[in-house]
């Protein structure tokens, strides 16, 4: 779909609008030359605080053309949004006509990050334009409600929590309404989100309000494990969760004097002082309808959604999360880290020997904290996944080629390739951090910063190519077929030169079921399996 008399990435004009109908609503969007464009589509009414989302009733006359309000969050320092902000976009390649023969196009339904606490399905990142283009699939992105106003419990029988987790849900079940108008097929929708996202889509696995309703999933640096990976995979009880978070934010409300109802009080306090108090609540927890047992069944012990299942993790997730040390010695760095100091001195975490001493110390921690927080756990989720035949196909990768998002660059500058005389933007073939969020730019194929080398774009390409594939076939290896029809022959050349991507079988657990994605990728064993299993987190954890 590429219409020659709209700009690119234009903006909405009268020339350039268009109407759909679906149901009762009129909802006009917009094209330029990726895309027909649809944003702030009202998917729910005004959510009431600490009330479950319901289905938009508004008016039938929806003007798409620009963002709706992002979810009130403290972003790069300052305090946006409000809570009159559940809000979903939509970008497709086609619009079907009355009579339309055309069949419908996979659905990418995103799930953005930010720790629950910051982000919005708005951020130009995740701009879908690209993705729709190239991928012949349609795309969308969501906000949700944020930080203590969209997960706060307390122990008083209604106040549930998981009121950001319910707006998921209530986002898909519009988009299964209505995606048919726009293009898309309600029956072959996959579920992607990175970081927070990631434990969204794993947590919705287990949801017996999401199972059934969709087909697929991208799971993006799945937090589980030790430290702050802990409670995105193992959910507090409500008791838990209001001892630890919401008594604190009660006291710190002012709403804990004799006689006060606390939610009461609570919902009388503005939302940018609740949001920015010391304390915050950010996490999921078991409420009984949405989420019902403390973790993912993934050993097979409950429901889990029956789905094909995409997963993986950056080589180093753990830059992010872990502080630059301010000591050269190993065993303090370890213990102000919150990791073991058994660490220190075992050959399976060698410290480098380079001249920068702190940096040799940061190597380790960081690769502890990528193994505890991400890379153990997220193996051991597709161990057991394929061990109990839970999901239709599972394929899993480490992304180890990465371009660090300019809004959320953790230890600046371990992410960033090292600029050379060659290379004034920094040389992706010359060893760095491949860290947190370094691929979202390349599967959106959103990237508008410098080309570092001749392989930024067509990696870039490649990847939208590969996540596309997944969401309209359930194999991330793009047929020959689609990629001579569109003309990609640089990319089919390649792929092929390659090799396929197999996917994770009882057969190959044991020998290479990892995609390593990099310019030539390959299969490989999964990742620092001795060292998961001295970490406490082997691939048979959840057996």
């Amino acid at each position: 779909m590429t219409l020659t008399s709209a700009g690119f990435r234009a903006n909405a004009t009268d020339q350039t609008s268009f109407t759909v109908h679906s149901e009762d609503l009129a909802i006009t969007g917009f094209r330029d030359q990726t895309s027909f464009r649809f944003f702030g589509i009202p998917y729910a009414d005004a959510p009431v605080r600490w009330e479950y989302s319901t289905p938009y009733t508004g008016n039938k006359t929806v003007d798409a053309r620009s963002y709706g309000s992002v979810c009130i969050q403290n972003f790069l320092g300052a305090t946006v949004g409000s809570e009159d902000c559940l809000f979903l976009n939509v970008w497709t390649p086609f619009l079907p006509g009355r009579n339309s023969t055309t069949p419908l196009k996979a659905v990418m339904f995103f799930i953005h990050g930010g720790a629950y606490i910051e982000e919005s399905g708005s951020d130009p990142n995740f701009d879908g334009g690209s993705l729709v283009s190239r991928g012949d699939v349609v795309v969308v992105t969501i906000n949700y409600r944020l930080s203590t106003i969209g997960f706060l419990a307390l122990e008083n029988r209604k106040t549930n929590g998981n009121y950001g987790f319910a707006d998921m849900i209530t986002a898909l079940d519009w988009v299964r309404d209505h995606i048919a108008a726009f293009g898309g097929d309600k029956d072959r929708i996959t579920v992607f989100g990175q970081s927070a996202g990631a434990t969204a889509t794993h947590a919705l696995l287990a949801s017996p309000k999401a199972i059934g309703k969709y087909a697929a999933a991208i799971v993006q640096s799945n937090l589980a494990g030790a430290n702050v990976a802990t409670p995105y995979s193992l959910y507090y009880t409500i008791p838990e969760e209001t001892k630890l978070l919401a008594d604190p934010i009660i006291a710190e409300a002012g709403c804990n004097t004799t006689g006060t109802d606390p939610l009461e009080c609570l919902r009388a306090v503005d939302a940018s002082v609740l949001i920015n108090l010391p304390t915050i609540v950010n996490d999921l927890v078991v409420d009984g309808t949405y989420l019902t047992s403390s973790q993912v069944p993934i050993n097979g012990s409950g429901p889990v959604a029956n789905v094909e299942l995409m997963m993986g993790v950056m080589r180093d997730d753990g830059v992010a999360f872990t502080a630059y040390p301010n000591t050269t010695n190993l065993t303090q760095a370890l213990i102000d880290a919150d990791l073991s100091p058994a660490v220190a001195g075992n050959p399976l975490f060698p410290e480098p020997t380079g001249t920068n001493a702190t940096l040799n110390v940061f190597n380790v921690t960081e690769r502890v904290t990528s193994d505890v927080e991400f890379r153990c756990l997220d193996q051991a989720t597709i161990y057991s996944g394929v061990t109990h035949d839970l999901f239709k196909s599972v394929w899993f990768y480490e992304f180890n080629r990465s371009y660090q998002l300019l809004e959320y660059n953790p230890n600046p500058p371990l992410c960033e390739a090292p600029v050379t005389s060659d290379h004034p933007f920094g040389d992706p073939d010359a060893e760095y951090f491949k860290c947190h969020a370094g691929e979202l730019l390349y599967v959106f194929g959103s990237l508008n910063l410098p080309f570092r080398d001749d392989k930024d774009l067509p990696f870039m390409q490649r990847i939208v190519d590969i996540w596309s594939s997944f969401a309209r076939t359930y194999n991330p290896n793009p047929d020959s077929k689609f990629l001579a029809a569109r003309g990609f022959t640089n990319i089919a050349e390649h792929l092929a030169k390659e090799g396929k991507w197999e996917p994770v079988t009882k057969e190959n657990l044991h020998k290479k079921p990892v995609r390593e994605l990099q310019w030539d990728s390959f299969m490989t064993p999964f990742g620092s399996q001795e060292q998961c299993d001295f970490l406490g987190y082997p691939l048979t954890y959840y057996e």
